[in-house]
């Protein structure tokens, strides 16, 4: 036993991160071996390297960090500060639970964000996601300017007689028909959950899919103000000609006379 414990020596330090702030829960593993460890609540942790190795290696994994190594050599005591491994927010997708990595999601999700509606002179957001999202149909019943009246379906309808509408979550709040009331100028991304899997958690609710919709919100730096505006105008395309109450009453007389049925353009009888 006392010939094992001299074969090796232990290692020392208190890991942190790039904030100063001491980092719990970190593993530190010796490179090459199932030898580890991890950090404790003030950061510090210990462990076991040969003693007669010059090449030994600590690695230091941390989730949202950056994985450090560093070689050990005749040191005793080794401290770390590691860096937060910032991802870009165009990768993350909002599903029910959480927000994840589009890389890491297997469900059925279809996503639009804030630059591919910008700019799009529309009435309301849902004809700014029209033909934009794979397995959603949107349809208007008419074509008049600021019409909001704008059928969603997920996958086409689960039923005949039923609404098809989906869920619509804004914020983490239900509003209904919530793309007809929300400006597509305020929306910072749309994901559709449209499969059993991601619905899940919104019961018989989401049944017909789910349309999270998240909204844009403040951020650090200067005060900017932006507007943008559009009018629009009806217009009958073609015009039928119609008669005038002089030319009407003479229809009227003529027609009574060539049906016969006597009736005077007063709407009394002959007699």
């Amino acid at each position: 036993m006392g010939a094992a414990l001299a074969q090796t020596r232990a290692v020392s330090g208190i890991v942190k991160g790039s904030d100063g702030e001491t980092l719990p829960g970190v593993t530190v593993l010796l490179k090459g071996t199932t030898n580890g460890a991890s950090t404790a609540v003030d950061g510090g942790y210990t462990i076991s390297v040969p003693a007669d190795s010059k090449s030994a290696t600590l690695r230091f994994s941390f989730v949202g960090f950056v994985s450090q190594e560093v070689a050990v050599g005749d040191k005793t005591s080794i401290n770390v500060t590691l860096v937060s491994d910032v991802q870009s927010l165009d990768d993350v997708v909002v599903i029910g639970y959480q927000e994840v990595r589009r890389g890491d999601v297997t469900s059925a999700i279809s996503s639009v964000n804030a630059q591919q509606i910008k700019d799009i002179p529309v009435n309301s957001a849902a004809e700014a996601l029209t033909g934009r999202l794979a397995g959603v149909q949107l349809t208007s019943s008419e074509g008049t300017p600021g019409n909001n009246n704008v059928q969603v379906k997920v996958r086409g309808g689960g039923s005949i007689t039923q609404d098809n509408s989906p869920l619509y979550i804004v914020d983490g709040i239900q509003i209904e028909n919530a793309l007809s009331v929300i400006a597509p100028q305020d929306i910072a991304s749309v994901d559709v959950l449209k499969d059993a899997s991601s619905t899940a958690i919104y019961g018989a609710r989401g049944a017909n899919g789910v349309v999270i919709i998240t909204t844009k919100g403040g951020r650090e730096g200067r005060t900017a103000v932006s507007y943008n505006g559009f009018g629009g105008f009806r217009q009958i395309t073609k015009k039928l000609g119609v008669m005038g109450p002089a030319d009407y009453l003479n229809w009227e007389y003529e027609r009574a006379q060539l049906t016969g049925s006597g009736a005077s353009v007063s709407g009394g009888t002959n007699t």
